[in-house]
């Protein structure tokens, strides 16, 4: 598909003749001008917002699609390269900074030594996330055909790229806009960076259509369609849960301000095990497993055979998994434990993903002058990273977990680090997210993650969503948000092996690579 360029009429002579040149256009070259001058970045700013409303906890994804689509009619309107990259760079600033409003939170539990950073830091990290975007539609531009075309692929690398480089942060993919859909289900096929680039393309379709090109806007119907109808076509049925082990999830509330306070300590420990003691719900039996939140022992693990024993013994029959920290020398580690009678380390995890500025700091002698290192970690240069992604046995019906703590579970490429588990165990502490957008969202990706593996994934938050998920992606049963209490449940076998699962995310490279050759080697011209 062709995609000429719209070159405007621009006026050199600054605000006040552009603006006469407005007045006397038509209403079309009025909007066009607009939304080639100066002030182009305003309504790339707008699109972004747009499509940061197809992430919880506002779920519309219809409005996210137009705002992805006029998101492209913009970029299509730009003739500069430098214009291309202020639209995208735009795009992304709108998106990232309310997709990510609860980044603001963290800063807000020492309100009086760091809350005036949080509007820096959410505007520098959705203005450097940006950047992604803004190199995609710079590229983009001068590329020697389609322009559009382009954009889908160079957008695409740039999302995957995000999903990795630094540490990697692929929270919001654009793909993940389908999440309130039966169409997520594609990323069992495709992965999300898959469903990234897919997504894409349909707008990219949608986009043509805005420009009077009736084929390519069908076309972009057509495959919008296959996304809705497929994905309700793949929703696989519920699982006949009757024998299956019983598993309790325990969400003990503890807001972050206090979580740590010595007065509330011993309130939250004291609630966590009383909830681990109660009888069973809905006449299910005694649980095989109970499951504690990250970080929910307030003592180091090397220290902590008083408080283990109490909590076993109030689980017998079952075991407990449980967050806690621990120390080797001078090195910190946020880590999983499994404990039995006795009590009895069985198994211990150690978190590899660790989130910077969150859980170490990358220089931290230049922030230690102002004071940024208090909202990281308990250690000054905060925790060690583990050695990587291995499974733990819980033994009998349940069989090997793979562990995932906190925004680890954000990482597709985590969950291919080690052989291929019964299920998925994610323990988080989203008070840090605040009570908005931030604990909804990560609880969508770790919908995603079990829909991408095929795999049951069991989620005890701290505040909440405490949440057993199927390997369809389905919450069987959830805590709700800022409440106390625990759940009991069957856990649901795994399901099918999926595609994503046994290649990750090599072949959407490959792809890309190929149509980046396609998009953007010129073609060698004929003199005969």
């Amino acid at each position: 598909m062709a995609d000429p360029d719209v070159r405007p009429d621009a006026a050199p002579g600054g605000g006040h003749r552009e603006m006469m040149a407005l007045s006397s256009a038509p209403l079309a070259a009025r909007a066009a001008r607009l939304l080639t001058g100066r002030a182009r970045v305003l309504p790339a700013l707008a699109c972004g917002a747009l499509m940061a409303l197809g992430q919880a906890p506002w779920n519309l994804w219809y409005v996210a699609l137009a705002g992805l689509v006029l998101s492209i009619a913009l970029f299509s309107l730009q003739r500069r390269s430098g214009a291309a990259l202020a639209v995208g760079w735009g795009v992304g600033t709108g998106y990232f900074g309310l997709a990510l409003n609860w980044l603001t939170e963290p800063f807000q539990v020492d309100a009086a030594v760091t809350a005036w950073m949080a509007p820096f830091a959410l505007f520098l990290m959705a203005a450097g996330l940006a950047l992604f975007w803004g190199l995609a539609f710079w590229g983009a531009a001068q590329a020697p055909r389609s322009r559009l075309f382009a954009l889908v692929v160079s957008w695409s690398l740039a999302e995957l790229a995000r999903g990795y480089l630094f540490t990697g942060f692929p929270w919001g993919l654009v793909g993940y806009l389908w999440e309130p859909t039966d169409a997520i289900q594609w990323v069992a096929w495709t992965g999300s960076f898959g469903l990234t680039l897919v997504t894409l393309a349909l707008a990219a379709l949608l986009a043509r259509g805005l420009r009077g090109a009736w084929m390519p806007a069908a076309l972009g119907l057509v495959l919008a369609a296959v996304l809705l109808w497929g994905g309700a076509q793949m929703v696989p049925p519920l699982q006949n849960l009757g024998d299956r082990p019983v598993v309790r999830l325990i969400q003990p509330n503890a807001p972050q301000t206090q979580k740590w306070d010595r007065a509330y300590v011993p309130v939250f420990f004291e609630r966590q095990v009383d909830f681990t003691a109660a009888p069973a719900q809905d006449g299910l039996p005694r649980p095989d497993l109970i499951v504690w939140p990250e970080t929910a022992v307030p003592r180091l693990l090397e220290n902590a055979e008083a408080e283990l024993r109490v909590i076993t013994d109030a689980a017998l029959p079952g075991r407990v998994v449980l967050g806690i920290q621990r120390s080797e020398g001078y090195d910190y580690f946020n880590s999983l434990a499994l404990v039995a009678q006795g009590p009895k380390v069985e198994a211990v995890y150690d978190k590899h993903h660790l989130v910077p500025f969150g859980e170490y700091m990358p220089f931290r002698e230049l922030f230690r002058h102002i004071n940024v290192s208090g909202i990281a970690a308990r250690a000054e240069g905060g925790y060690s990273a583990g050695p990587g992604a291995e499974l733990i046995d819980l033994g009998g019906q349940m069989g090997m977990a793979l562990p995932l703590i906190c925004y680890e579970a954000v990482f597709p490429q985590d969950l291919r680090g080690a052989a291929r588990p019964e299920l998925l165990l994610q323990i988080t502490n989203d008070a840090w997210f605040g009570n908005f957008s931030g604990p909804y969202q990560h609880l969508a990706q770790a919908r995603i993650r079990a829909i991408e593996q095929g795999l049951p994934l069991l989620r005890a938050a701290n505040t909440g969503v405490s949440a057993v998920i199927d390997g369809a992606g389905r919450v069987l049963k959830a805590l709700p948000l800022n409440e106390a209490g625990f759940l009991d449940t069957r856990l649901p076998p795994p399901l099918r092996q999926t595609l994503y699962s046994r290649t990750g995310d090599l072949p959407v490279l490959g792809l890309l690579a190929l149509l980046m050759l396609l998009a953007f080697v010129p073609r060698r011209r004929n003199f005969d």
